[in-house]
């Protein structure tokens, strides 16, 4: 961590200080500054997936030609964030509220907004005020590997009666309550950018994100049916003052493409991305892959094992995130 801490934040300053018109000091969130820290996912589908909007296929996105499926950050950002819920709850930091149910009418922000506001961000609305905080990470969309039509297929489906067949038993007739489920077939790699800049998320947020994007979990539609469908394997994290061209997925995905990478192969992908994104005129500094699963996987342990220091991390965080929220939106400091 200590590679890459001066791209990030500090849990102690927060927010500043500066004078209004009439010479009031007035607080605010604290000043960015350069630094941008990217933190580099694949994605492995384990089980069938399905990632879609109001169509019944799977999206997507034509890229050079090709067309590639297309996850949109908030596939991926909605079930983390829920997990960052959890996390809080379980440290006794936060988490009081269910997700996009935030109210804080009759409430101090420091009661309503935790630590999850400041790193996926949230926003909630009193009367006329609305209280907008926006998310230190920022998710990109997730992009296959390889075309779709090589990781996409579809089943036909029923959903007419409890006895499983398709015969109407009010009309007496045959039933035509069929469906056809698009779905991204196992073994494929999506490959998805994380990114902070401007110095405002702190280490200790970088960690609950860490935390929050776990090993596996079940992302989009359709999870009932299919369970845990995605494996998640970190790249690396990797800082820079300046946010290269590289903190894009579909760059990266060309310049694998270029290089004629196996993109089915994600021991070789994963080598590769490194290699691009550790390459010091891309990244002044970096924690490459082994050091970063390390870290992650030491995160976790220490997590599952109700670590006292990663507790205690937990209730500071707790403590200094409330101040800077109720020093923001209503000028004082509990």
């Amino acid at each position: 961590m200590e590679t890459i801490k001066q791209f990030l934040g500090n849990m102690n300053h927060l927010y500043d200080e500066s004078p209004d018109e009439a010479n009031k000091p007035y607080f605010h969130p604290s000043f960015k500054n350069l630094g941008a820290i990217n933190i580099v996912l694949l994605r492995e589908v384990i089980a069938p997936t399905v990632f879609r909007n109001a169509e019944p296929e799977i999206t997507d996105i034509e890229v050079g030609g090709e067309t590639y499926v297309r996850a949109v950050p908030n596939k991926f950002k909605y079930p983390e964030r829920s997990r960052g819920l959890q996390i809080l709850r379980f440290m006794n930091a936060g988490g009081k509220l269910p997700q996009n149910r935030t109210t804080i009418k009759g409430r101090k922000p420091s009661e309503v907004f935790d630590f999850n506001a400041l790193v996926f961000g949230d926003s909630s609305q009193d009367g006329e005020r609305v209280y907008p905080i926006k998310a230190a990470v920022n998710y990109s969309d997730a992009i296959s590997l390889q075309p779709m039509i090589d990781c996409v297929a579809e089943t036909l489906h029923n959903r007419a009666f409890e006895d499983g067949s398709l015969f109407d038993a009010v009309k007496h007739e045959n039933s035509r309550n069929m469906f056809t489920r698009h779905f991204i077939k196992p073994d494929t790699l999506l490959l998805q950018v994380l990114s902070t800049r401007g110095k405002l998320l702190p280490p200790e947020g970088l960690d609950h994100l860490l935390l929050s994007i776990g090993l596996a979990g079940t992302y989009g539609g359709q999870t009932s049916i299919t369970g845990t469908n995605i494996y998640t394997h970190l790249v690396g994290i990797y800082g820079a003052l300046f946010e290269p061209e590289e903190s894009s997925p579909y760059v990266l995905l060309r310049k694998l493409l270029d290089k004629k990478v196996d993109v089915t192969a994600k021991t070789t992908v994963i080598k590769e991305l490194n290699a691009i994104l550790a390459d010091k005129t891309v990244h002044s500094d970096s924690i490459e892959t082994q050091a970063a699963q390390t870290y992650q996987a030491d995160l976790i342990r220490r997590f599952e094992n109700n670590d006292n220091q990663l507790r205690q991390a937990y209730t500071q965080a707790k403590q200094e995130v409330g101040k800077f929220f109720d020093a923001w939106f209503i000028g004082k400091i509990a």
